[in-house]
């Protein structure tokens, strides 16, 4: 539940308090029933971008939040954000409840928006001094050059933000999220359209936070990224969410197998010694099986294979992986929501 208000308490200093060991949540987001109807004039009707959202984020790790475009993910985090409000149902962050704590909840999260609203004629020193002030973090208890260091801007400190790098100005749009230290950190597809070096760059960055003991939420477009950062993963589609697990629950869910099997020998039919496993032909001496993995059928089929007097040369299995499970829920949920 949502502390109590402190009215006469500084959101700034609370925020910085919220790492004490003896009042630390046990959930870094929590949403109950959250809706948001975007309602629009004339003809056009309205939108329901989320329909009652139930999610919880535990602190700590590095929580991933996926969906297809227009799914709900950004109406969720600005929501969070305090840049949309919302139609119904409750939110809180770091204990505090966004509606009725709303200087407590904004301070205790840091947004990285997809877009790079960096101004090229400050410096990265004179941008985070900047948005410190504009938190209320005091002179004297700005950790600026701090921040810098720990994402490796320090070097960069007094160069123009328009000669930096893109991997550094991403870094630096981090570092700016960072300046009133929240143990919230939201990164808006932080990897969108750079290429596969600076994404491990950036990776490392988010592993780095984590172990500070930064809570992350992450949403990403990159199903493999998702798959190596996350420790849990929501799937929201049409505003709802409709898987929310850790990530190795996820691909458990589907636990399909393909085993594909290369023979010394030809054959133009598959062999009677196969039929119980349904096996796809491919080419003259290539077998192709689905089956689940919790089945372990493997030893079956290398039987079958002596049986059949064939010699196995290539073996080659395929796994499910979290965008198999995306498609899948995301395609049943569609079909679901069909007429």
């Amino acid at each position: 539940m949502p502390r109590d208000p402190e009215v006469h308490q500084d959101a700034t200093a609370e925020s910085r308090d919220v790492r004490d060991q003896n009042s630390l949540p046990d959930n870094a987001v929590e949403a109950r029933a959250l809706d948001k109807v975007y309602r629009a004039s004339g003809k056009t009707g309205e939108k329901h971008a989320l329909k009652a959202v139930d999610l919880t984020i535990p602190r700590g790790g590095i929580f991933g939040l996926l969906g297809p475009n227009g799914a709900g993910k950004s109406t969720f985090i600005n929501i969070l954000a305090g840049l949309v409000n919302k139609t119904g149902g409750e939110a809180a962050i770091w204990g505090y409840d966004i509606t009725r704590q709303t200087r407590q909840a904004r301070a205790s999260i840091g947004v990285v928006p997809q877009e790079l609203n960096i101004d090229p004629f400050f410096t990265p020193y004179e941008l985070l001094e900047l948005q410190a002030g504009l938190y209320g973090v005091p002179p004297k208890e700005r950790q600026t050059m701090a921040i810098l260091e720990k994402l490796g801007l320090a070097d960069k400190a007094s160069a123009y933000a328009r000669t930096l790098s893109g991997g550094m100005r991403r870094r630096l749009m981090v570092a700016k999220a960072m300046v009133h230290n929240p143990p919230v950190l939201v990164l808006d597809e932080p990897t969108a359209g750079v290429d596969i070096e600076l994404r491990q760059q950036l990776w490392r960055q988010v592993r780095m936070l984590n172990e500070m003991g930064v809570t992350i939420v992450l949403t990403t477009h990159y199903l493999e990224e998702a798959e190596e950062l996350c420790d849990r993963i929501a799937i929201i589609n049409h505003g709802e969410v409709i898987a929310c697990d850790t990530t190795q629950a996820l691909l458990k869910q589907l636990d399909n197998k393909t085993l594909t099997i290369t023979f010394a020998e030809a054959f133009e039919q598959i062999p009677a010694e196969f039929q119980a496993f349904q096996p796809e032909k491919l080419g003259e001496n290539r077998l192709r099986f689905q089956y689940r993995a919790s089945d372990s059928p493997l030893s079956e089929i290398l039987t079958a294979a002596t049986n059949a007097k064939l010699t196995p040369v290539d073996v080659s299995t395929l796994e499910t992986d979290l965008e198999d499970i995306f498609l899948q829920l995301t395609r049943g949920a569609h079909e679901r929501a069909a007429p």
